[in-house]
């Protein structure tokens, strides 16, 4: 069985991610963007927090974690590329290392592009990716450290995943995103569909997040630069895939 997921917003935008065993009792958070609504749900659910996974250094991802992990004693795991600017780590991973967590096995990715040390996590046997700012739904952060070149590779590595994959991204920006793919792709008809059933998700208060990574792979413009069928709608058909990355980032930055 999978783990239990679930989503917490924080502050104005953000997601946080709680998994939980239900037969051992161990429980992990991905990002703490803030204390009090992970703690009022960990009091309500009963839950005591083993481990606390950070996915980069910003400061929305990490402020809660000091807090949290002063409450239950919590191990902090997080990139060792990234340590001298994080909350301190009782373990500091890298690319291709497995550790446990929750009684699973996690893989860390390492996805410069957001940030210089941002990595994800993957847990194959409950299907879920915690991707946070570098693959978003319907989009990608922004490339605040890091070249086009290297988040185009870093998402590369992610869109190889299983398609069944649930992405669990770090904010509430799909609406936007999806805007924004229309735009580019007016008559594309998946990013139609895709964008209709965002706005009506959103209209009635829902959450667009987590997505699944065949739903991305197919609308989402940023895992799509090396589609024909998104050159030729920017006008960029002889391109090479990361120009057309390069472009489409741009645009939307100035969208």
């Amino acid at each position: 069985m999978p783990l239990e997921l679930f989503t917490i917003p924080c502050l104005a935008d953000n997601y946080a991610y709680v998994l939980h065993n239900a037969a051992t009792g161990k429980t992990a958070l991905v990002d703490a963007p803030e204390v009090e609504p992970i703690a009022s749900f960990l009091g309500h659910r009963g839950f005591e927090l083993d481990d606390i996974l950070v996915t980069h250094h910003h400061h929305d991802h990490i402020d809660g974690v000091d807090a949290l992990r002063a409450k239950s004693n919590s191990r902090v795991i997080g990139a060792e590329i990234d340590a001298h600017r994080l909350p301190a780590l009782d373990l500091a991973v890298g690319d291709g290392d497995t550790f446990e967590v929750c009684g699973e096995t996690c893989h860390v990715i390492f996805v410069p592009g957001h940030s210089s040390g941002h990595i994800a996590f993957h847990l194959p046997e409950s299907g879920y990716l915690f991707s946070a700012d570098s693959l978003m739904a319907f989009g990608c952060g922004r490339l605040f450290e890091g070249t086009s070149a290297e988040m185009w590779n870093s998402l590369k590595r992610l869109r190889a995943l299983p398609p069944e994959t649930v992405v669990c991204s770090g904010h509430e920006y799909t609406a936007t995103n999806a805007k924004f793919a229309l735009a580019i792709e007016p008559d594309h008809p998946a990013v139609k569909a895709r964008a209709d059933a965002v706005f009506a998700a959103r209209e009635r208060g829902e959450p667009t997040v987590p997505s699944i990574l065949g739903d991305e792979v197919a609308t989402n413009p940023y895992l799509r630069a090396d589609d024909e069928a998104l050159k030729s709608a920017i006008g960029m058909p002889l391109a090479t895939d990361e120009e057309v990355f390069a472009e489409v980032r741009k645009r939307k930055d100035n969208f």
